[in-house]
């Protein structure tokens, strides 16, 4: 992509859920053009990303400012995104049901890397004593 590590600016966004009871912490942000559809109709907006240093099921999420900013209605049952193009008609963003599947097996391994298992059977531990 031509990105160089000079080009991440400093975060003070932490991570919840990552590693459980604690925050996480990215590298820092970056801003980079994203562009959605064709080349006779697209829509562009600069978004801001969290860079983070660890293995992980997705190579970028988009959130609420993200489709805010594209104007996105987002259908999770269908795995699909809906904006407004440049022409007047609107771009669907179409989802995998097989990657989304991969995701979510891969997202177990990556999780063991975190000492999620042991954190999670500690904290069972003290929830089934109270």
């Amino acid at each position: 992509m031509g990105l160089s590590i000079d080009m991440i600016k400093e975060s003070d966004t932490g991570f919840h859920g990552i590693i459980p009871t604690r925050l996480a912490y990215p590298l820092g942000k970056i801003s980079l053009d994203v562009v959605f559809g064709t080349p006779s109709n697209f829509g562009k907006e600069k978004l801001e990303f969290e860079v983070v240093d660890w293995e992980s099921q997705y190579h970028a999420i988009l959130g609420r400012p993200a489709f805010a900013k594209f104007m996105v209605v987002p259908n999770f049952a269908y795995l699909k995104l809906k904006m407004p193009g440049n022409n007047g008609t609107s771009i669907t963003v179409h989802g995998s049901f097989p990657r989304s599947d991969n995701c979510d097996r891969n997202l177990q391994k990556i999780t063991s890397k975190f000492g999620v298992r042991e954190e999670l059977n500690a904290v069972d531990m003290v929830t089934d004593h109270t």
